[in-house]
């Protein structure tokens, strides 16, 4: 079997397609999150407890003969940075969104609550199985 062959075999399968309905479906769907996160959540947070940005939180590890006191600036200028605060932000944003998505996914199984199976019938006895037994209980007696 030919390459082009499998791959066409693999392409078609269900698992292939449903993945890239999952995968197209999940793109539009994060942007959805990203909005409720950056839109709705973050600034009722940020009222709260204050602004969670820590994009200006750095360590300058290079020499910085200008001086200079932003981030933005110091990269610009090629210094060396620890940029610790863009990581935390991204950290608080993860956990925030991870969250909203857990809420969500157990929102979703709660609403399509499955009901129990209900217990299988016995199988029908075909009719010789039957006439059988009978033959043989009334020439036990």
């Amino acid at each position: 079997m030919g390459m082009v062959q499998e791959f066409k075999e693999f392409a078609v399968k269900g698992n292939a397609m449903d993945l890239a309905v999952g995968v197209i479906i999940g793109g539009a769907f994060g942007k959805i999150v990203d909005s409720i996160v950056g839109d709705l959540i973050m600034p009722l947070v940020s009222r709260l407890v204050g602004k969670l940005d820590f994009s200006n939180l750095f360590v300058v590890l290079g020499d910085n003969p200008n001086n200079l006191a932003t981030l933005a600036d110091l990269k610009k200028a090629g210094v060396a940075v620890f940029a610790y605060g863009s990581f935390l932000t991204i950290l608080v944003n993860f956990v925030i969104l991870a969250f909203i998505i857990f809420m969500m996914v157990k929102q979703m199984n709660r609403m399509r609550k499955e009901e129990p199976a209900a217990a299988p019938e016995a199988p029908v006895t075909p009719e010789d199985v039957v006439l059988l037994r009978e033959i043989r209980d009334s020439l036990k007696k």
